[in-house]
């Protein structure tokens, strides 16, 4: 896989992409809502920029698979982690969720690919607090006591 610079345009594009050949292809009306939703000027590229970003991610896919097309669905974890690792900056996570959940729900059809893709982003850039219950300091418990 090409290695972008953290938090960079086409760190964030990618897993667009990631999100749309989840499900093996990418249909017609998924293409139309990235651009309706004008997500390639949301993350700072053009749209041939866009374009040009799907179809490198496409071509290291089928690299990585020795020319056997299977979408993105079949990424291993240490690559997908990779992949989200390189975007750190929460909201930029915020938009490319936001993002993703448009694309997928474009076509009218949730696949299970597309899914699994929301579920994993969701769950890997859940703030801490998110999961836990917050908690008293310690000096406050003390003075209580």
């Amino acid at each position: 896989m090409r290695v972008y610079p953290v938090d960079s345009p086409q760190a964030a594009a990618r897993l667009l992409a990631v999100l749309l050949v989840a499900d093996s292809h990418y249909s017609m009306s998924e293409l139309k809502a990235l651009n309706r939703l004008e997500a390639s000027q949301q993350l700072g590229l053009g749209p041939d920029e866009m374009k040009e970003l799907i179809d490198d991610f496409c071509e290291d896919l089928l690299s990585a698979h020795h020319g056997e097309w299977s979408g993105s669905s079949r990424l291993d974890p240490d690559t997908r982690n990779t992949l989200m690792a390189q975007v750190q900056e929460p909201a930029l996570r915020r938009k490319i969720l936001a993002l993703c959940e448009a694309l997928a729900l474009a076509d009218g059809h949730l696949a299970d690919g597309e899914a699994a893709m929301l579920d994993t982003l969701a769950s890997a850039w859940r703030a801490p607090s998110d999961s836990q219950p917050p908690q008293q300091p310690t000096e406050n418990r003390k003075g209580l006591e």
